[in-house]
């Protein structure tokens, strides 16, 4: 079979987009509602499918968007998201996505991309593409009764406060806070408006009615909004008498640690509830260590998350910080793209540049991109014959040069 690779046209959403449920094995209506939200917030440009030569049907699809990424020293790096890919079952194994990602790599190149990023639903498929796992996430069970927190606190000690508000309020301070929480996370990526008006019900797809959800805002002594956490609750009774709930939280945002306090502590004392679920959380992130006791938080979830392929090397290291001064030769390899080449970092400077002088480590672009948040030990890739060092030290000096006191983390699916 042969497919046509291209940019679908207005008129074609409606295929395209049942190619992208029938990818991720749901059978969901294609209402008129979806397409005209789609529509108003695609660039049909950016949205690739594989159209069979035969029957012209659409058989594979893409799409990307444009997207910040924080790095290390807090600079937001212009990148690719790479969202909705599937390959109905009847065409894999025929090289559709290989195609397709080799023109969504060469029309980013040609934007002036630096990176692209995506979240993977199968780990196999995207190291191929020169993609490599960046940030990882960690998801708690927190069991409250064993935290030894005193549940009558529920006001913060620090002199800020809690308050429930509702969407209006959120979609207001929402936004602002969020800008100031991603400016300090490497990891995290810009939430556009769409993002807000899906989150907060006042747009929704037929599939995925919106349910209300609780908006805790942290303010403190002065005033200032410096956190928020948005969750759900169930309604579990044991013997008609017994309150069994669950909290489940779907965002929790704080710029600083006395916010994020406050936050867990109002979670866990509130009424009926015994445990509280945590959401995607970074791996080293507070919560556990600011209850008196760590082990009521037990792991239910941890995975790779946000994986990063570097498209311009020069760009995107010379955008980043370092935790260390030092020089590093990189000879990259990149079968698919264009990363190919040798380049002098120069990590005290925070400069990067091609040269000729010889390599002191060897890596491929899924390599680098992992390394390239800080998440990912240069040691570690080169136990597992990812690295290969020319230079006696020289992954010592990456490891150290790459990796970062605080773990990266990116807090949105896309």
């Amino acid at each position: 079979m042969s497919a046509d690779v291209r940019p679908i046209a207005e008129t074609e959403l409606p295929d395209w987009l049942r190619t992208v449920h029938t990818g991720f094995l749901t059978a969901k209506p294609v209402t008129g509602s979806d397409l005209a939200q789609r529509a108003k917030y695609s660039d049909f440009s950016r949205m690739w499918g594989a159209f069979d030569s035969d029957s012209g049907r659409c058989v594979a699809a893409l799409r990307s968007f444009p997207q910040e990424l924080t790095v290390p020293g807090g600079a937001a790096v212009r990148s690719t998201a790479i969202s909705n890919v599937g390959v109905l079952p009847t065409h894999r194994r025929q090289g559709v996505l290989t195609r397709m990602m080799a023109a969504e790599f060469a029309a980013a190149a040609a934007r002036g991309d630096a990176l692209a990023t995506l979240i993977a639903a199968e780990y196999p498929i995207y190291g191929r593409y020169g993609f490599g796992p960046a940030t990882s996430l960690v998801e708690w069970e927190i069991d409250v009764p064993r935290t030894g927190l005193d549940r009558r606190l529920a006001a913060p000690v620090d002199g800020g406060r809690i308050e429930l508000v509702d969407v209006e309020e959120l979609r207001l301070v929402g936004p602002e806070l969020h800008e100031r929480v991603r400016a300090r996370t490497p990891g995290a990526v810009n939430r556009d408006e769409r993002w807000w008006n899906l989150a907060t019900g006042l747009e929704q797809w037929s599939y995925r009615p919106y349910k209300g959800l609780f908006h805790a805002v942290y303010r403190t002594a002065e005033g200032e909004v410096a956190g928020l956490a948005v969750y759900s609750a169930d309604d579990q009774w044991a013997d008609a008498k017994v309150p069994m709930n669950t909290v489940q939280v779907k965002d929790l945002l704080a710029v600083t640690p006395q916010a994020e306090r406050a936050l867990w502590q109002f979670l866990c004392s509130i009424d009926w509830v015994l445990k509280v679920r945590t959401g995607y959380r970074a791996p080293d992130d507070l919560a556990p260590q600011m209850l008196p006791d760590p082990r009521s938080a037990r792991v239910v979830s941890s995975a790779d998350f946000l994986w990063v392929r570097v498209l311009d090397v020069v760009r995107a290291l010379g955008a980043r910080t370092y935790e260390v001064p030092g020089v590093l030769v990189l000879e990259v390899a990149d079968g698919t793209g264009p990363a190919a080449g040798r380049y002098r970092l120069e990590a005290g400077a925070g400069t990067c540049e091609r040269t000729a002088e010889p390599a002191d480590l060897s890596l491929d672009v899924a390599a680098l991109g992992s390394l390239y948040l800080g998440d990912t030990s240069a040691v570690r890739l080169a136990a597992l014959g990812r690295v290969d060092e020319e230079r006696p030290g020289a992954v010592a000096l990456a490891d150290a040069v790459f990796r970062t006191a605080r773990r990266p983390w990116c807090p949105d699916i896309f």
